[in-house]
């Protein structure tokens, strides 16, 4: 084979050359040193005429030379035109977002909060690690109060003594309405606040039962605040949050911090008041506690009790959660299945 046979056959090959590999083939194929088809033809070189053999082998490098050469410049320019690994391919359809889930616990919240809102009221949120003051001693709690025993409430080692007895005086919150003194002992009537939060009792971990759970706190101080509003209140609340087909009641009750006191109870879902196991055959269940606020509360803020009345309530996140989805085991919003978790509508 020639010279001109040679660069003939090349540029074919060349032309059928769609890859990288290819042009890699075909370097072996025309520049191999063992079998290459250049190196063939410059063997064939010696045995050519003596007067031929410079022109030949002039020849023959030249052509070898213009094969590297143009062999190079494809490989790059294959390898230039290549997309990164990383490169984005702007025609590819996009890929929806993987968007998280609010926990329904968090969902539950923020629909008290926006009822409450709606009414009027401001929200305010404290510190977690609460001292014996503001948690027991300003709602009227004595220190003999079954409140304040270590089975229910989570003391922290303090070298500070309580103001009233020789307790600790660092606690974890057993409630948030601690807040509610906080506001009061820097506010002035009047006053309309809900105070939501995480808070600690000693309670072991079952059916309706965890050590830590989320309360709302609400508060309403002026000047002829009634029972009235207080009923008021609430029963917009409930219906609001569970319909306007669910009836309500109010029974008398104790709390250390109101006088007088009650619990709001709603018409059991499951058996419409007719009685069953969810409501313990009354009909009705249990949803939150409340009453006007305590003489007592008022002058350690330093109110005025012959002028300011109000009331309060509080109500956990958690029971409602349970009533409003009948949900019978609490320990299912804390077991992170998102089976369980994302079924809930936000």
């Amino acid at each position: 084979m020639d010279i001109e046979s040679l660069t003939k056959l090349f540029a074919h090959d060349l032309a059928g050359a769609g890859s990288e590999a290819d042009l890699r083939g075909l370097r072996d194929k025309y520049l191999s040193r063992k079998n290459g088809l250049i190196s063939a033809f410059l063997k064939a070189v010696a045995t050519a005429p003596q007067d031929d053999r410079p022109a030949l082998g002039q020849a023959a490098n030249q052509l070898k030379r213009h094969i590297d050469f143009t062999l190079i410049a494809h490989l790059s320019q294959m390898s230039a035109n290549r997309p990164a690994v990383d490169a984005i391919d702007v025609t590819l359809p996009g890929r929806p977002p993987l968007l998280g889930h609010r926990h329904p616990l968090t969902i539950l919240r923020e629909r008290l909060e926006s009822i409450f809102l709606r009414m009027g009221f401001l929200i305010v949120e404290g510190p977690e690690l609460e001292d014996d003051y503001h948690n027991f001693e300003a709602l009227n709690m004595p220190a003999e109060h079954p409140a304040r025993d270590m089975q229910d409430t989570l003391y922290l080692a303090s070298p500070v003594p309580a103001r009233g007895g020789g307790r600790p005086a660092t606690l974890l919150r057993t409630h948030t309405s601690g807040m509610q003194i906080r506001y009061m002992e820097t506010h002035r009537p009047p006053i309309r606040l809900i105070a939501p939060g995480r808070v600690y009792r000693r309670d072991g971990l079952d059916l309706t039962h965890s050590p830590m759970f989320t309360q709302v706190e609400g508060l309403v101080v002026g000047e002829d605040v009634t029972l009235a509003d207080l009923k008021g209140t609430l029963v917009a609340f409930a219906r609001e949050l569970f319909g306007p087909e669910r009836k309500t009641r109010f029974r008398p009750s104790f709390f250390p911090y109101t006088e007088p006191s009650g619990e709001l109870d709603i018409s059991c879902a499951s058996c419409r008041g007719s009685g069953c196991g969810m409501c313990k055959q009354t009909g009705w269940i249990e949803v939150l506690g409340s009453g006007m606020v305590h003489p007592a509360v008022f002058e350690a803020v330093g109110y005025d009790p012959e002028t300011y009345t109000g009331f309060a309530f509080g109500v956990g996140v958690e029971r409602l959660a349970l009533l409003k989805w009948g949900i019978e085991d609490i320990r299912l919003f804390y077991d992170n299945d998102l089976r369980f978790l994302e079924q809930f509508p936000l």
